[in-house]
């Protein structure tokens, strides 16, 4: 075992026999802090050797970009083939089918979604072991991520996400409402907004293990010491995710509903029991990718002429007039003079709105600049 993985684990044991109270929360949180600074060391060390191994580089297209996460062997290249309509990803039985990034493109919708299948993660992937290095850096940039198990490692699901957890992916989380601006002197000054628990020797605690002695930090809303931590180290990425059971055609329906009802209660949400082999629900998941984007559908009406209505302009919510306008062109933002909206963002029909209205799903919308 590697002196890292000797540090990371010693921490790990302290905190697991340190019960939590008031009077050992500012000796935790030093021990989270020291533990989160060591781990991001490590991984940005194994993503520095990664060097962008070849295959791994893949520029995003599309309306969006999900990324398909699971052990070697459960199915993603089928899948991808499945949801695509593509045979472009080699599939085959046997584990590490895939050894680069393949990306396909899936219509669903009006939404045009680059699917990404990565070699399939192996425990340490975080630490760089394996093709680690390379797939976590991959993950990160994506908007979606499909964790996809298959009937037989589903019990292994919070592997899975560890893994992404090391690597400063956080899942079906916003990020947390934290400011800190380093300050030349004055020690530490904590404000704070809403309810919040944190107490200013806490933050000075957690601050002071990434050697951060002035400050001034601002709070809004209840967070956490993780929370705090993932904010003094600032990298760490935000992404939606939801779970997929794959082969669920291999067992029988006892099974599959006992495996349906064991994650639904570990996770908060059911996952979509498919088969990419036979095409079972591959619908319900293409719905289910689709929704957890959040996209919106924008019809654009030409001054003076009709919407279309057939091709909309697929943009992620929540968005405004300006998020449209720099999708269009970077000149409908410059030489913007209002915008018309009919829909259900609209007070009435053609409301006369600017940059900053907010859209909803649905709406008409004319654009006037300036010549």
């Amino acid at each position: 075992m590697s002196s890292v993985e000797e540090q990371i684990r010693e921490i790990e044991d302290e905190l697991k026999n340190t019960p939590y109270n008031k009077a050992t929360s500012k000796h935790i949180g030093r021990l989270k802090a020291k533990l989160a600074k060591i781990r991001d060391e490590a991984v940005a060390r194994a993503m520095a050797s990664a060097g962008g191994g070849e295959g791994y580089s893949v520029k995003k297209s599309g309306d969006a970009t999900v990324v398909l996460v699971g052990f070697p062997s459960v199915g993603k290249s089928t899948l991808l083939n499945r949801l695509t309509g593509n045979d472009i990803s080699e599939t085959a039985a046997y584990a590490f089918t895939t050894v680069s990034v393949i990306p396909g493109s899936m219509e669903h919708r009006g939404a045009k979604i680059q699917i990404l299948d990565i070699p399939g993660l192996i425990a340490g992937a975080a630490m760089g072991k394996g093709r680690g290095k390379e797939v976590i850096a991959v993950v990160r940039s994506a908007d979606l991520i499909l964790v996809l198990v298959d009937v037989f490692n589903e019990k292994h699901t919070n592997v899975l996400l560890r893994e992404l957890h090391d690597a400063g992916i956080r899942i079906n989380r916003p990020k947390p409402d934290i400011t800190i601006k380093k300050a030349g002197n004055g020690g530490i000054r904590l404000n704070t907004v809403g309810a919040v628990d944190l107490d200013v020797e806490e933050v000075r605690s957690i601050l002071a293990e990434n050697k951060i002695v002035n400050a001034d930090v601002l709070i809004r809303n209840e967070v956490s010491q993780d929370d705090f931590i993932d904010a003094m180290i600032g990298n760490r990425v935000y992404v939606p995710a939801f779970i997929a059971v794959n082969k669920v055609d291999l067992v029988d329906e006892k099974t599959r509903a006992g495996i349906e009802e064991e994650l639904t209660e570990r996770f908060g949400e059911p996952p979509i029991m498919v088969s990419a082999h036979s095409g079972y629900r591959i619908e319900d998941l293409k719905d289910a990718i689709f929704e957890n984007l959040e996209f919106m559908r924008v019809y654009l009406k030409p001054v003076g002429g009709p919407a279309d209505m057939d091709e909309p302009l697929i943009i992620r919510s929540p968005a405004t007039v300006e998020d449209v306008c720099n999708r269009l062109h970077r000149d409908f933002a410059d030489k913007f003079r209002y915008a018309k909206v009919w829909g259900n963002s609209a007070k009435h029909d053609a409301q006369r709105v600017g940059l900053t209205h907010k859209l909803a799903d649905g709406d008409v919308l004319t654009v006037v600049t300036r010549r």
